[in-house]
């Protein structure tokens, strides 16, 4: 029968299928030919009594290995407004990688009821991405995310102490999810989620919880994405036909329109500049030492 791996744990994978939900091994042949299965794969098992075993898996849409859910929808990125401040380059990455992916970012700036955010989503209004104010104290925004969830697969991940677990738990009250305090010291809240898992919800769709993603970053050994770079920002677009070179990279070349427009401020400076990080990043990548 069909179904969907809403959880893995160890060499165990729980699949929500229309006769509930079935605990399943993986055929021999997965690993042989180096597939791992991702929570958010669609698969087809073959049942025995009340275990099952995954025959298939059908080709996924995109798949996020270092936040580890296949064929996602939308991606809610949460950051807060203070205790840990907005990481705008780890931000930045996230929705790069949703780019690249064909995942709809959407951010969240938490904490609302204790510094307003507006600054924040103004950075990321102005680069055509949806943002969300909100606060799990006031409510604010929950009604919001609530409208995004509607029939797709979505995946909440941010940096640790964000409030993400809190969120999801007003959301989705079921959950009960365990929620970690901020340490004063390090200024950054415990992992409090181990695993990724899919829960289906009232709004027709499912939800993924993650780890924090502190140490999430772009596959630095993938020659596709640094060469698609500068079309992941998409705010670059409406300048780069304005670049004195077709090829131009946009980091300081003569005539670069892109360089223009931040120098204007028509391009948000945070923005151009985790561009800037990523590109050095990725520069000495070439095509024979990427990943196959």
């Amino acid at each position: 029968m069909d179904g969907i791996i809403i959880k893995a744990i160890s060499s165990f994978y729980y699949v929500e299928t229309d006769a509930g939900i079935i605990e399943c091994k993986a055929r021999g042949r997965f690993k042989e030919r180096g597939t791992t299965l991702l929570v958010g794969d669609r698969v087809k098992v073959l049942v025995s009594g009340e275990k099952g075993v995954i025959e298939e898996v059908t080709p996924r849409k995109n798949c996020l290995l270092r936040t580890p859910v296949a064929n996602n929808d939308m991606l809610f990125i949460v950051s807060s407004s203070v205790t840990p401040t907005p990481n705008t380059l780890i931000i930045d990455r996230m929705t790069a990688i949703c780019e690249y992916n064909n995942i709809e970012p959407i951010i969240i700036f938490n904490k609302n009821d204790l510094e307003d955010v507006s600054h924040w989503c103004g950075i990321y209004d102005r680069a055509g991405f949806k943002t969300v104010a909100c606060s799990a104290v006031s409510l604010e925004g929950v009604d919001k995310i609530k409208a995004e969830l509607k029939d797709c697969v979505s995946a909440f991940t941010g940096n640790s102490g964000a409030g993400k677990s809190s969120l999801l738990n007003i959301i989705f009250p079921k959950l009960n999810l365990s929620v970690g305090e901020v340490s004063d010291k390090l200024g950054r809240g415990r992992h409090t989620t181990r695993h990724t898992e899919l829960f289906s919800h009232e709004f027709g769709g499912y939800v993924a919880d993650t780890p924090g993603f502190s140490s999430l970053e772009a596959d630095k050994g993938d020659f596709k994405f640094k060469e698609m770079l500068p079309q992941l920002f998409p705010e670059f677009e409406p300048f780069e036909c304005g670049c004195s070179f077709s090829d131009c990279k946009h980091i300081g070349e003569k005539g670069c329109a892109v360089c223009e427009a931040v120098k204007k401020g028509d391009i948000e400076k945070t923005r151009y500049s985790s561009y800037l990080a990523m590109f050095d990043e990725l520069k000495d990548l070439k095509i024979w030492n990427a990943k196959k």
